[in-house]
Formats: C-alpha cells, structure tokens, sequence
C-alpha cells in the first residue's frame, strides 16, 4: 500500500464535491491549488473560488498562483512533497507541474474520452444531441485531454435533461470515479489503456455567440442549444417589439412541431404561453430574462408586458 501525499487542482463548484469527497474517504490532501481572488460585482470585492472556500473550512494548505510556471510557485509546491496530484476543472498544467509527482497527476474529464475533449464537454453534448456521456479518469500528458486513460463511467442524457442536471449528476459520478482512481493508485494496481487519436466531437470554451440563437436553424437544434446553455451560461436572442429592441435570455423550453405560415421568429402569444415560430413548429418558452430585469416564468411576464403583433425573435 502506497503512502499518497495529494495535491489537488480546481476552482468551480464541481471540483469543490470531488476535493470534499477525497476528505470525506481520508486521503491525504497536502494542498490546493486554485484560482486567484478576483474583484466581483459593483463593490470590486475580492472573491474567492468555491475551492478555495471549501479549502478553508477544512484548513488546507492553499495555493493561488498567477504563473503556473514561476520559480516562486514551483518552490512552494515542491515544497508541500506530494507524490499525486489530482487536476479537476482548472487550468492547463506546464510539464514541470505535471511531471513532478511520482505516481502522476491524473485528471477528471466530463465526458467520455476521447469525446468532448476541450473546455466545455457537458455543454456540448447537450448540444450536440447526445444520449449518453459520463467521466474519464486520465493521467495528464503534453496535450490537452489526451492522457492515458484509467476509469470511465457512462450515463444516460434524458431528452429534456438541462446543462444545470447534468453538470450535477456528473459531479457525483465524477467524486466516485477520482476516489476510486486514487485507490487503484493507492494499491498500486492502476490499468490503463491509450486513447484513440480522433477528435470528431470537440468542446471548445462557450463564448456569448455561440449562446446566440439562429431562429432559421431546426426546431431540434434550436432546443437543443438552449437547453445546452440552462442555467448557465444561458442562451440569448433579441427581442423586436415595436422600435425597441431588447436583449434576451431564454430557459426552460418545449418543442411543438406542427405546420404553420408564419415568419421565422415571429412571437405569437397566448395569456400563458409565449411562442416562437420556427421552422416546422414553434418553440415554446416557459421561463425567460429580460435584459435588466430578473428571470421570470412566461405567464408572469405576460401579466404586465406587451407584445407587438409583430414582436420578432432575431
């Protein structure tokens, strides 16, 4: 039985479930590394990443640097003796970070390599259609998400599941998957095997066009975006009605296919219901983002906005 001295790497709240399901199984964690305080909101208050909150509670040793390649931080990382370190959702590792431990640094991915390898895996396979993902396990190497891999588990993509549930029910099988892998690693007993060297399905980072919504795309596709980017970081169109145009954030969805005559984008209305004619059917919007306002269900904001005859999604 191996003695792990770990170091683990990551900053959003899904790697906070994973750090804390490694405390919760005793390991060993010497340290964390994560991103630096960054000013929030209209105060400019400094704010911490949710790893690093999480790290404080358990009184780790923290890490922060702004060069993952400076001498200064080299030396303090060194200096925490790790022989393992975990890299969950943070940034890309120079070779003299991820060569250092002696059994590896090893990474979770959400997705099922070598598919969605990139920034963004779980949108992208809402996106895209998918009716299965999952996690991977791979032991970090020159390039980004093409390591050896150690572990995979699959789950299902249900055909009206948000980014919002998935990234959560990733989260979970994602904490089961690295305490399973730092037990393999523990016992000495890892197998691994080499990706396939395709790259057919990639998943760049999402920026604020591809949120934009092409009303002229299918039904399919156009549901599939939203849902991809609900909750966060949201899919967006602008809203004609009348002279004024407004920018939008669109969420919860369904899809009606039925055969209409009316323009691309045109908004029809009920007291309800807000609809949006797209090809072969409307897309109909159940919660929905004024720009300025709160998000809000469709029916509430019917109760006190107006729509145009000719109100366009564009």
């Amino acid at each position: 039985m191996r003695d792990l001295r770990i170091v683990f790497m990551g900053t959003p709240d899904f790697a906070v479930a994973i750090l804390e399901a490694l405390i919760n199984a005793k390991f060993n964690v010497v340290g964390v590394i994560t991103a630096p305080d960054k000013p929030a909101g209209r105060g400019r208050k400094l704010n911490e990443s949710a790893v690093k909150k999480h790290a404080l509670e358990h009184n780790l040793t923290i890490l922060q640097p702004t060069n993952l390649k400076s001498e200064e931080f080299i030396t303090e990382l060194e200096s925490l003796k790790a022989n393992l370190q975990i890299v969950v959702a943070f940034r890309m590792l120079p070779k003299v970070v991820w060569k250092m431990p002696k059994y590896g640094t090893f990474n979770l991915h959400a997705s099922l390599l070598p598919d969605y390898r990139g920034a963004a895996p779980i949108n992208w396979a809402i996106i895209n259609g998918e009716t299965k993902t999952g996690a991977t396990t791979f032991f970090i190497d020159e390039k980004i998400d093409t390591g050896n891999i150690i572990l995979q588990e699959e789950v299902r993509i249900s055909a009206t599941e948000i980014v919002g549930e998935l990234h959560d029910k990733l989260m979970h099988i994602g904490s089961k998957l690295v305490v399973d892998t730092v037990i393999q690693i523990e016992q000495n007993n890892v197998k691994t095997f080499k990706q396939p060297e395709i790259d057919e399905k990639p998943a760049p980072k999402i920026y604020s066009d591809t949120c934009k919504i092409n009303w002229n795309d299918s039904l399919k596709n156009i549901y599939n975006l939203i849902r991809g980017l609900n909750p966060y970081p949201s899919a967006w169109t602008t809203l004609i009605n009348n002279e004024e145009e407004i920018k939008v954030k669109i969420y919860d969805i369904k899809k009606e296919y039925i055969e209409h005559k009316h323009k691309i984008g045109l908004i029809v209305t009920s007291k309800e219901e807000i609809k949006v004619a797209v090809s072969k059917g409307f897309l109909i919007i159940s919660s929905l983002q004024l720009a300025g306002k709160r998000r809000m269900e469709s029916k509430n904001l019917l109760n006190g906005f107006t729509f145009s005859e000719n109100a366009m999604m564009q």
